[in-house]
């Protein structure tokens, strides 16, 4: 009579690592257990690229909005300019005021006055739209993005004397520093007959890369008071641009900003400027899990036809063992180890090629760049300049728990047919 044994002994794992050692001349089933173990390798790994890579796009492109754009963008609702007249206008005349009151919110680390509009820039036979925004020199130098030395060329402490002008834009001109730019704007100085346009040259004396292709091709920044005198915005701002300690939890802010900034104030926060985007990427990165799960599935299933290949050559050991004593529970369990290693080697094998892949990202894009001859990555269509990847513990521990548990899952079934094998049938024509 068949005695019970400790659930996984050492016998079982003995006589499951002997038949994933299986020779050639027995049925294929090794080269079933390779396809199975390169499947699940290969799988792993492309789940934990991709979420490496999709959780460094995403850091990298909130970073490039929270370091060159306001968290908190303050505007006033259009009011009437004088009674009757149908004239409307959102300047800002008590600017300074409102600042300081947001400024001494806590948690709010900085509150500048700006000065918002478009212009045409020219040099030499080129041009291109630019929008310029006006602002003070220590509010220019508190945008981590354009301040960064690392990025940056010229000297920012120069500011006051001429413009900064995005890498992009610079590049597209021709300018470099120390040029002098025409700036044309359609809303220039009034006369008799109307409005005509301004033109005033000014030098560039700070080159940014925001990291932004958007922002590096289009942003210019102006000092604050020449910025009011060239849009005719004398006494006034557009709009006050707010930083706050925890861009995440920008909602939180909100109430006081309101009631700093006093009747007609109106907010703009970065979510609202991003939010369809981010959200597009949330569901882009659900889909893209669903889609490499059903990868990973496919390749343990593998594991699957590779055990019932195994039960079908091992019919007359599975029948001597029954014979021996060893109960379903254990022919069940040595067979579930078979399909456990190859899922556990597996997936150990794409945990590591997929963390060196993601480590090493750089290196693998610059190698897939030579191979296009360049341009294999366009930041004009993505944003940013290059692809980022972000490795995180709870990314790599789906991945590894999504495989391990198909991989156990999908063992069970050829496991209890070979634990259910009348050992009498298997052995009758043995």
């Amino acid at each position: 009579m068949a005695t019970r044994t400790a659930p996984f002994s050492p016998f079982e794992f003995m006589i499951a690592w002997r038949y994933l050692r299986a020779r050639r001349a027995e049925g294929g089933v090794s080269v079933m257990t390779w396809i199975s173990l390169i499947g699940i390798t290969l799988g792993v790994a492309a789940l934990i690229i991709t979420l490496a890579v999709r959780s460094g796009f995403r850091a990298e492109f909130v970073d490039t909005i929270l370091g060159s754009n306001a968290h908190v963008t303050v505007y006033s609702a259009p009011e009437e300019v004088v009674p009757d007249s149908g004239i409307y206008s959102s300047l800002m005349r008590d600017y300074a005021e409102r600042a300081e009151r947001i400024r001494a919110i806590p948690g709010v680390t900085s509150a500048a006055p700006l000065i918002r509009g478009q212009v045409m820039a020219t040099f030499n036979d080129r041009s291109n739209v630019a929008e310029v925004y006006g602002m003070a020199l220590d509010d220019l130098k508190a945008i981590p993005r354009v301040a960064d030395p690392k990025t940056g060329r010229g000297d920012i402490d120069g500011f006051d004397g001429g413009i900064a002008m995005g890498s992009e834009l610079a590049r597209e001109l021709g300018v470099g520093l120390g040029d002098r730019v025409r700036l044309m704007s359609p809303n220039g100085a009034k006369t008799p007959i109307g409005t005509s346009p301004r033109v005033n040259a000014y030098e560039v004396v700070y080159i940014f890369t925001a990291g932004r292709w958007d922002i590096d091709k289009t942003r210019v920044y102006m000092p604050f008071a020449e910025a009011q005198s060239y849009f005719n915005r004398e006494g006034g701002a557009d709009e006050i641009a707010v930083d706050v300690t925890d861009p995440e939890r920008v909602d939180d802010w909100m109430p006081q900003i309101l009631d700093a900034g006093g009747p007609g104030t109106m907010l703009w926060t970065w979510r609202d400027a991003s939010g369809s985007f981010l959200r597009a990427l949330d569901i882009e990165d659900n889909v893209m899990f669903v889609i490499l799960s059903v990868l990973v599935l496919i390749a343990t299933m593998n594991i699957t036809s590779g055990l019932i290949m195994l039960v079908k050559n091992k019919g007359r050991d599975i029948g001597i063992l029954r014979t021996m004593g060893l109960t379903e529970g254990s022919v069940m369990r040595v067979f579930f180890l078979c399909g456990a290693f190859t899922g556990i080697l597996g997936t150990a094998m794409g945990v590591g090629i997929g963390v060196v892949f993601s480590l090493y990202i750089d290196q693998v894009m610059s190698f897939v760049n030579w191979l296009n001859g360049g341009g294999a990555w366009d930041p004009s269509i993505r944003g940013i300049y290059a692809l980022p990847a972000k490795l995180q513990l709870w990314d790599v521990a789906k991945a590894v728990m999504l495989a391990l548990g198909l991989s156990f899952i999908v063992t069970i079934f050829p496991a209890r047919r070979a634990a259910r094998m009348n050992p009498v049938e298997a052995l009758r024509y043995e």
